[in-house]
């Protein structure tokens, strides 16, 4: 009971903290524009989580989901002026529908030969983005992409209120994640990750539980997608790129791979790092490189799963050797 109370309070702690952090810095666009930023690659990490963390399967295709979604709305509301939450609608269930058809041929593959075939997608996604002038625009780009339109008396035309709009798609991709993860098929998709083979003799579908954690994982890249081409306002190839799936696969390592908050932890810390490394651009992947092989071979399981780690451990040193975790040998009796 103790360890739910302590998991609640530090939950309520950073929900309270984000939801007053516009107030500090009410200011300062660039800040909230970067926090903002943060909250939407988390969306896209808690997806990706959810495929690869929780059921096994490392899809390295979801930048390329991440850009169906942002340029399906960039599209619909720049081309054919289509209202922002039915095209914000039509970018999910596009997203979902193309991960879907892409599913049903990438789960007949497994472990390597799976991350392979989606890293191939992904990159195909890319190449069909940048050569498509007509529909994406090509290299250009898609320019103009208009902000959330308003509900009732809300507006999203400054960045405190697009920040807000997007901490509550986050917290609503946490509360759906938890969920899941905590249900009968959260427990399915973990028996797959285990053993896929064990949750086939115990009468589990394996196919269609990977089938429905993949779809749901690319939905939720594409509703980043979606969000990021409103907030930005201009979308190019690059938001399909594998630098960006890679950005994504370590924020997800660093923070805590099958974890509930590694996501927003790892992504969170490197989007802050990035910034107050940017006078060395040019050196990314030296720095970040090394941080990354550090975390593998140290903290495999990322800041959070090392955490809980290291809480274990000193628990277990603290605990009195009358405890039933304590199992002490026996004296030798003194009875003849």
């Amino acid at each position: 009971m103790g360890k739910i109370l302590n998991q609640r309070t530090v939950i309520a702690v950073l929900v309270i903290f984000a939801l007053v952090f516009p107030l500090i810095y009410a200011d300062n666009r660039y800040v909230l524009h970067v926090m903002t930023i943060g909250f939407i690659f988390a969306i896209s990490v808690y997806g990706m989580n959810l495929i690869a963390g929780f059921t096994g399967q490392l899809s390295l295709a979801h930048a390329g989901f991440f850009a169906i979604g942002a340029y399906t709305l960039g599209i619909l509301t720049t081309r054919n002026e289509m209202n922002f939450w039915l095209a914000l609608l039509f970018a999910v269930l596009l997203t979902s529908a193309a991960g879907l058809v892409l599913g049903l041929i990438a789960l007949r593959t497994k472990e390597h030969f799976f991350a392979i075939y989606t890293l191939i997608v992904g990159y195909l996604i890319y190449l069909l983005i940048d050569k498509w002038d007509g529909l994406t625009g090509g290299v250009r780009g898609l320019i103009g992409i208009p902000i959330p339109d308003p509900i009732g008396p809300l507006t999203f035309e400054s960045a405190t209120s697009m920040y807000y709009l997007v901490l509550a798609f986050l917290l609503l991709s946490i509360f759906i994640s938890v969920r899941i993860v905590r249900s009968l098929t959260g427990r399915t998709y973990i028996a797959i990750r285990n053993s896929e083979e064990l949750a086939q003799t115990l009468g589990i579908n394996t196919r269609v539980n990977k089938l429905v954690s993949f779809v749901i994982s690319v939905a939720y890249a594409g509703l980043a997608g979606a969000l990021y081409a409103s907030l930005t306002r201009f979308i190019g190839p690059d938001v399909a790129s594998t630098n960006m799936v890679f950005n994504f696969l370590m924020y997800l390592i660093v923070g805590g791979i099958g974890t509930l908050s590694g996501p927003l932890v790892g992504t969170m810390l490197f989007i802050w790092l990035e910034q107050f490394l940017r006078s060395y651009q040019e050196y990314h992947l030296l720095i970040f490189g090394p941080i990354l092989v550090l975390m593998v071979i140290f903290f495999p399981t990322g800041i959070v799963g090392g955490f809980y780690k290291i809480k274990a451990k000193l628990q277990h040193k603290k605990l009195p050797k009358e405890s039933k975790y304590f199992n002490p040998v026996p004296e030798k009796s003194t009875e003849k």
